[in-house]
């Protein structure tokens, strides 16, 4: 490891230190942490902006003298209105929160084309949750930390962005973080299995806070790609207000330019569309929607305009269906055209309307691989979930066939979540592309052969999980269970005994 990486490593692991404390000064406040990143990110992005722009002005005035900044505003990437900086902020001494709203909103009318609605909704000017002492204090803790490019690389600062969003999913995992986080080492995996190149067009329909889009580019620069490629092929969507704002000021701050983050429901209203009555077709598609969502826009989709419900039409309560077809109706009619989603094991086996759409997705031979996870994997449910891929047009030598992964051993079990560590995810890409039979984990699975098993696509039906070593002979089985009965049984005459001693059995 070279001296380089390390400070590279030890910079970075100093900036999520000092954000972090920048953050907890939020503990014991009135602001429920759950709705932490909704303040905590906007003034990282904002403190950001500023320093960047303060170095642009330095540069300026080096090379052209003590320059007015409003006349040369093409020195600056983002626009800072006059009173609207940091600094400004900082020297307020009362109605500390107004100020700040403020300067959020004009910092996003004066860049209408990068920065509308970035800051989200939050409302800095509640003083019941931001006491001017509160305020002061967190734009002091984050004063600090000097988040300039001469100060830390777009990488780092990216990278310190994401350690964040992964913290407050921690904080969030028992209120649906799930909605915007999806744990890395899956959105990893899945875009190394979809391997997007160059130039291609990425989408994602649920997008959260951008995290598979950002992937997706790194898994080309890892591979020494030009990310620049990119602008204007990014494209994701997100029906809420501040994990859209957050998934824009993610791609920010990893210096990528010229995509689009839309706000909107993409089921009831999907947000790209390609000027002929048509959605917008991508070169790859990568979703973890939310899992089984209930109130999905059925009614909409009974007479949907944009003919998304092609394979049928999913039931009321499970909308895991409704995001297949959409991501199917958003991929380029090419041949390479390909896709990847999350979904709950249900989705494999449900019947009825579910099972007909699946079916028809067999049929048309779209359905390229099912892997099964294990339980507990992703934040807000213990379900275990599986990854689907989809392509327009398959190899000639996966034409009629179907690669079921058993992966739901691969965990490393933790206090409250399992994780999939990078060996797990490195593994499952290996068997995905040498495509072969593996005793007790992988089948080549032919078409004939699901539809003998009625399309079902339960991992169980084709994959056998091994017979383990632990499992003990039936004599020394029964006897076991014996002894546990006999234990539960004094247990509960002891408990009945002592209740009844206590007064409170009669």
């Amino acid at each position: 490891m070279t001296i380089g990486i390390i400070n590279t490593m030890q910079n970075l692991q100093q900036l999520k230190s000092k954000l972090w404390e920048a953050a907890n000064i939020l503990r014991g406040s009135a602001v429920d942490r759950t709705d932490w990143k909704g303040y905590i990110l906007p003034l990282l992005f904002f403190k950001r902006i500023s320093d960047v722009w303060d170095e642009e002005k330095a540069d300026a005035t080096q090379t052209y003298g003590d320059v007015d900044p409003s006349q040369f505003p093409e020195i600056h990437r983002f626009q800072v209105p006059h009173g609207c900086h940091w600094n400004d902020i900082r020297e307020k001494p009362q109605n500390v929160g107004t100020s700040l709203q403020h300067a959020m909103q004009e910092i996003e009318r004066a860049n209408p084309d990068t920065l509308y609605r970035v800051f989200g909704s939050a409302d800095w000017g509640n003083k019941e949750k931001f006491t001017d002492e509160l305020l002061k204090d967190m734009i002091e803790g984050f004063s600090s930390i000097s988040l300039g490019n001469n100060k830390v690389n777009t990488d780092i600062l990216g990278d310190a962005y994401e350690y964040l969003v992964g913290k407050f999913a921690d904080v969030n995992r028992r209120n649906k973080a799930g909605e915007f986080y999806t744990p890395r080492s899956v959105v990893r995996m899945m875009v190394e299995i979809l391997d997007p190149k160059e130039g291609e067009s990425i989408y994602d329909p649920a997008c959260g806070t951008g995290g598979m889009l950002l992937a997706a580019i790194d898994h080309v620069k890892r591979r020494g790609g030009d990310a620049r490629t990119f602008f204007g092929k990014i494209y994701g969507q997100e029906k809420n207000l501040t994990t859209s704002s957050v998934a824009r000021m993610n791609l920010v701050l990893h210096g990528i330019e010229d995509f689009q983050i839309a706000r909107e429901d993409t089921l009831r209203n999907p947000a790209f569309t390609d000027g002929a009555g048509g959605l917008a077709a991508f070169d790859c598609v990568i979703a973890n929607p939310p899992f089984s969502l209930k109130e999905w826009g059925r009614e909409i989709w009974e007479n949907d305009p944009w003919g998304r419900a092609q394979y049928g039409l999913p039931p009321d309560s499970y909308g895991d269906y409704a995001f297949v077809q959409h991501m199917i109706a958003s991929m380029a009619q090419g041949g390479s055209s390909r896709m990847a989603v999350v979904l709950p094991q249900g989705a494999l086996f449900r019947k009825s309307a579910e099972g007909k759409i699946r079916e028809a997705l067999l049929k048309k031979d779209l359905i390229e691989a099912v892997i099964g996870l294990a339980p507990n994997l992703f934040y807000g449910t213990g379900l275990a979930g599986c990854i689907t891929i989809l392509r327009r047009k398959k190899p000639a030598e996966r034409k009629n066939k179907v690669l079921v992964i058993d992966a739901q051993s691969l965990f490393r079990k933790g206090r409250a979540q399992n994780f999939l560590d990078p060996e797990h995810g490195e593994k499952i890409v290996t068997w995905y592309r040498e495509f072969e039979d593996i005793e007790d984990r992988v089948k080549v699975v032919s078409l004939d052969e699901i539809r003998d098993e009625s399309w079902t696509l339960n991992i169980s039906r084709y994959v056998l999980p091994p017979i383990g070593d632990e499992i003990p002979p039936l004599p020394e089985a029964v006897a076991g269970f014996k002894k546990a009965l006999a234990e539960a049984r004094a247990a509960e005459n002891h408990l009945r005994t002592v209740l009844t001693t206590g007064g409170w059995l009669k």
